[in-house]
């Protein structure tokens, strides 16, 4: 960091960092680390920019796998977001996954690097199927937190906000952020870290819409179902993740454009 501008912003991470449910991986994928990275560069003209995220990561493969790259780009300032991807599975151990987000806090800031990270919203509020993990989303939020404290991490407090769980802020799926989820974190991101013009405005609510009703709810969770969680758990009984044979889409530091 240079007068107060970002010079080397580095993003760690799964699917959500990514990028994914913003564009698609024939036209490209933006997400929220592209979108924070472009409000980094309307302030620090020079900033260059590295995505080391790859889908379908646990917290414990991000830091064996991104922690030490990220480190040897020698960033001013690391995006670390990871975790929910162990929330949906059969064994999640809150604390074990909190153990790996904080050893790559520590690093990251010990290197000299301003950490940030966001909180996750209740999951149960977008796909009801998905309530009986609402546990397990605030007790990682809250070691997220405590960890972060520690460390001197910035948090955005994406849970915080009402509009985190609107629908259209997701995709089909309901496991990944729309274009406008990723822009309302990127914004939040850029609130967190003071970027001029930055303000709260990615927490305003959306213009309201007509409930579905009952048969229309049920609808789509039948085809939730078998359109997203059956092949979802498919992949999990065999082994596979949706990460399977990719890498980092952005492994060096680059000037945004």
């Amino acid at each position: 960091m240079t007068n107060g501008t970002y010079l080397r912003y580095v993003a760690l991470g799964d699917s959500q960092t990514e990028g994914i449910g913003d564009g698609d991986d024939t036209t490209g994928l933006r997400g929220f680390a592209d979108r924070f990275a472009e409000h980094l560069t309307a302030a620090s003209p020079g900033l260059r920019y590295a995505n080391l995220a790859v889908r379908g990561r646990l917290a414990g493969q991000v830091r064996a796998e991104q922690l030490a790259p990220a480190l040897a780009l020698r960033p001013d300032l690391v995006t670390v977001v990871a975790g929910v991807n162990d929330l949906l599975r059969p064994r999640f151990d809150a604390d074990e996954v909190a153990g790996h987000l904080e050893e790559m806090y520590a690093a990251l800031t010990a290197a000299g690097a301003r950490v940030m990270t966001v909180t996750v919203p209740d999951l149960g509020e977008i796909a009801p199927l998905a309530r009986p993990i609402a546990s397990r989303v605030y007790a990682l939020n809250d070691r997220v937190r405590d960890a972060a404290a520690r460390h001197g991490v910035t948090v955005a407090e994406i849970a915080a906000q009402p509009v985190a769980t609107d629908p259209r802020l997701w995709t089909a799926d309901r496991l990944h952020v729309s274009a406008l989820g990723h822009a309302r974190i990127a914004a939040a991101l850029a609130e967190a870290v003071g970027l001029p013009g930055s303000d709260d405005s990615w927490t305003l609510p959306l213009p309201p819409r007509r409930a579905p009703g009952p048969l229309r709810t049920a609808g789509a969770e039948l085809r939730w179902v078998a359109g997203f969680l059956g092949p979802w758990i498919g992949r999990r009984l065999r082994g596979r993740s949706s990460g399977d044979g990719r890498t980092a889409k952005r492994p060096g530091l680059l000037p945004l454009r």
